[in-house]
């Protein structure tokens, strides 16, 4: 049997930033994964869907050339070929995985993984023991009862990534992350989109201002949004699929091709062995401490299958933490309340904090500023006047609450309030530190003056 220090289940960009920073301090590392080395961000969420919404956005910057002042006289879309560039963009990524792998000495068993008692993990028959073992499995499209998937009409997130051919009907169910970007895609590239939302909001998770100029954004470009909706049920007898949808003014009968079910995840700790091990577990996530140990000593988990926010980025730093803690290392808890959420639709959306809602609730007294792309003048040589950036702090102490943005490349942007919130930054300091011009990012300088009424241009 072989014997490891640390072995981690599952390797998406939880999994394997763990193993690759338990490898850096010097553990015996071995990583279990079921199918590709990457896990679903690498290979079929995070990164192969900014490769189709970059084709997307390409195809978009050719439709509106004589904006530019330029002059295309033919060009179409190939939807076969813009898939198979998603999959190469994909297929490389975890290629890279597998060199990182070797370069950090990790040992990549390839199988399905079970827990056993006594630290130890039976994969595929073959049984494998280790002083801590870090479940990492991840999670996958969630299923409702009246809206089951059945791959072909009624799909998930995977089987919009690879369709044979492109749907000239697509009804999304959910205007989560997920929801919003296929819908952007699939507009873009000329099916025609509509989005049930079952909460009063599109992006519901995001500051109301975002929402309202998301779906402004949405039905300007051609996508019919139904908010406070909901598909009851639904017939695939046919050749597409018919949606019962119930709304406030009664019910309606949508037709399309296709479905796309995109109503958040559904976390993968079923036949893993969790209960022969004793692992707690409460409403589908597995309950751990603020370094990530289970009740029983020796397990582990991070990421999707956790409590917190059900992000890539999170899951890494989860994992870092954790072979920190193991270690010995002096680590402090996350602050998830500082996490930045990054949404790639067009436009995109990017936020970190509270809302206005939210921080009203709490009782702060605030300060809140806004200032619009349309002033700017990086945005307007660039043609992305669309949306702005919001910023909201406690008047008291000027503490930074809260930063969401909507527009043109935000989630590039939104690091700065990350560091800042971290570093306890108040809105003076924002103020006071020279932002470069013109540039998208000097919006941020630019909406808290509008917060203290020192705005220059607007």
């Amino acid at each position: 049997m072989s014997k490891y220090d640390i072995i981690v289940l599952g390797s998406g960009p939880g999994g394997y930033v763990t193993a690759i920073r338990a490898s850096q301090l010097g553990f015996k590392t071995a990583i279990v994964e079921k199918e590709n080395l990457g896990g679903v961000c690498l290979n079929w969420g995070c990164i192969p869907t900014k490769a189709l919404l970059k084709s997307a956005q390409v195809f978009e910057y050719l439709k509106h050339a004589d904006d530019y002042g330029l002059t295309v006289k033919e060009f179409d879309k190939d939807f076969g070929a813009v898939v198979k560039r998603s999959r190469g963009v994909a297929d490389g990524m975890s290629k890279g995985i597998q060199f990182l792998m070797k370069k950090n000495k990790i040992d990549v068993i390839e199988g399905y993984g079970t827990l056993k008692t006594g630290k130890k993990i039976d994969v595929d028959g073959t049984v494998y023991s280790a002083d801590h073992i870090i479940v990492a499995t991840g999670a996958r499209s969630r299923e409702l009862p009246n809206l089951p998937q059945d791959g072909k009409k009624v799909i998930g997130y995977r089987e919009a990534m690879t369709l044979p051919t492109q749907p000239k009907k697509m009804i999304v169910v959910g205007s989560g992350a997920i929801g919003v970007e296929f819908a952007y895609f699939y507009n873009s590239m000329g099916t025609d989109v509509t989005i049930v939302e079952y909460l009063p909001n599109v992006v519901p998770v995001e500051d109301e201002d975002i929402s309202k100029q998301l779906e402004r954004s949405f039905k300007k470009i051609g996508i019919n949004v139904m908010t406070s909706a909901e598909v009851t049920t639904i017939d695939t007898s046919g050749e597409g699929v018919k949606a019962t949808v119930k709304t406030a003014k009664g019910e309606e009968v949508l037709e399309a091709d296709i479905i796309l079910s995109a109503v958040g995840i559904k976390t993968n700790i079923e036949n893993i062995g969790l209960e022969d091990v004793g692992i707690a577990v409460d409403r589908d996530k597995i309950l751990v401490n603020d370094f990530y140990q289970t009740n029983i000593p020796g397990y582990y988990a991070i990421g999707d299958v956790t409590p917190g926010q059900a992000l890539a980025h999170v899951a890494s730093a989860e994992g870092i933490l954790c072979v920190e803690k193991i270690a010995g290392m002096h680590v402090e808890p996350i602050d998830y309340g500082n996490i930045p959420g990054c949404t790639y639709a067009s436009p995109e959306i990017a936020s970190v904090g509270l809302t206005e809602k939210q921080a009203k609730e709490k009782g702060y007294e605030l300060k809140i500023g806004k200032f619009p792309f349309s002033a700017s003048g990086k945005a307007s040589a660039a043609g992305n006047k669309e949306g702005f950036v919001k910023v909201i702090f406690d008047a008291k102490y000027g503490e930074w609450l809260g930063c969401h943005m909507i527009g043109a490349g935000v989630t590039d942007m939104i690091a700065e309030a990350v560091l800042g919130r971290k570093l306890e930054t108040t809105g003076h300091e924002v103020l006071k530190t020279i932002h470069p011009h013109p540039t998208m990012s000097e919006a941020v300088m630019e909406a808290v003056a509008a917060a203290y009424d020192e705005v220059i241009h607007i």
